[in-house]
C-alpha cells in the first residue's frame, strides 16, 4: 500500500511538471490584446521608416513578415495566446552590428508608438522590461 501511495504521488508530481503553467495575460490585456499590439507594432514600424538613425537596418526586410513576427513576439512577451515562429533574436540580427544607440532608437520608436496609442507608462515599462532581456542578443551581432 505504501508503494502504491508513493507511485501515485510520483505520477501526480510528474504530471504537474509537464503541464504548461498558467500564463499571466494581464500585460497582454493592458496592451489591448492582439489588435492593440498590432497597432503598436504598426506605429513603431512607421516611426522607424522615418528615423534616419536606424532605417538602414530595415531596407532589405520584408515589411509584412517583419510586422507579423513582431506582433507574434510582442504577444508572447506580453503573456498572450500566441506562438512566436520567427528566428531567435541573435539569428535575426546576425551581422547587423547594431549599436547600443541604434537599439535605444528602436526603443524610442516603440515608446512613441505606445504613447500614441494611449498605453500608460507603467504598462509600457512592463513590456519594455520583458523585451530588454534580449538586448544582448541584438547588439553587435
Amino acid at each position: 500500500m505504501r508503494r502504491a501511495v508513493l507511485v501515485a504521488g510520483l505520477v501526480a508530481l510528474l504530471s504537474a511538471c509537464t503541464q504548461a503553467p498558467v500564463a499571466d495575460d494581464s500585460l497582454y490585456q493592458a496592451l489591448g490584446g492582439k489588435p492593440g499590439i498590432t497597432r503598436i507594432v504598426e506605429g513603431m514600424l512607421l516611426n522607424v521608416a522615418r528615423d534616419p538613425r536606424i532605417v538602414q537596418h530595415f531596407r532589405n526586410v520584408d515589411p509584412e513578415r517583419l510586422r507579423s513576427k513582431l506582433v507574434e513576439k510582442f504577444c508572447v512577451e506580453a503573456g498572450g495566446p500566441c506562438t512566436y515562429t520567427g528566428d531567435t533574436m541573435a539569428e535575426a540580427h546576425k551581422g547587423q552590428q547594431i549599436s547600443p544607440a541604434e537599439f535605444n532608437a528602436l526603443v524610442e520608436n516603440l515608446m512613441a508608438s505606445m504613447d500614441s496609442q494611449g498605453v500608460p507608462t507603467p504598462v509600457q515599462n512592463r513590456l519594455l522590461a520583458r523585451l530588454a532581456a534580449e538586448r544582448g542578443e541584438v547588439i553587435r551581432r
